[in-house]
């Protein structure tokens, strides 16, 4: 990510244009980063997060798919990207046999629901994102996509927390 405003009046007070591009690298919709823009300015980081909230509530089919094309699929973080390498740090050190189970696992997912499994992967092993996608592998497109806009959802207020200097 590029350097950012450090507190949310800052965050509230930037211009419109590099507001927007913020709020692209912490989720890659338009819809989202313009919905997040509009409810400004908060009033304190709850009122952000908030925002993203009501943002992902309102996403199209077609406004989580742009989502989710900001994501790594999960078990190959994006070579040269600290976000993406940071989140998905639970797979160092996760041997060869079970990486490759992952990768099978995502090939089956994507197939069957023409994206990638996405899960807020900050905090989980390369095991337990494994159990996650095929305990979620039988749900209908209809269920996997409210589950994807809360995942999304976590992994948004991670990231906004990340700018605003919070742990």
């Amino acid at each position: 990510m590029t350097k950012h405003p450090d507190t949310l009046d800052a965050l509230a007070a930037t211009p419109a244009a590099e507001l927007q591009e913020t709020l692209l690298e912490i989720c890659s919709s338009p819809a989202w980063a313009a919905a997040v823009a509009a409810s400004r300015p908060w009033s304190d980081r709850d009122a952000l997060l908030d925002a993203n909230a009501k943002a992902m509530a309102g996403l199209t089919v077609q406004d989580l798919a742009d989502a989710m094309a900001g994501h790594a699929r999960i078990g190959k973080p994006k070579t040269g990207d600290a976000t993406s390498e940071r989140e998905q740090s639970g797979i160092q050190g996760a041997d060869t046999a079970l990486l490759d189970e992952l990768h099978e696992a995502n090939a089956a997912y994507e197939a069957k629901f023409g994206h990638v499994f996405l899960i807020c992967a900050t905090g989980r092993t390369a095991a337990t994102m494994l159990a996650s996608l095929r305990e979620r592998f039988p749900h209908d497109a209809a269920t996997e996509a409210e589950i994807v806009r809360g995942e999304l959802r976590k992994i948004n207020d991670i990231r906004i927390d990340r700018l605003l200097g919070e742990s």
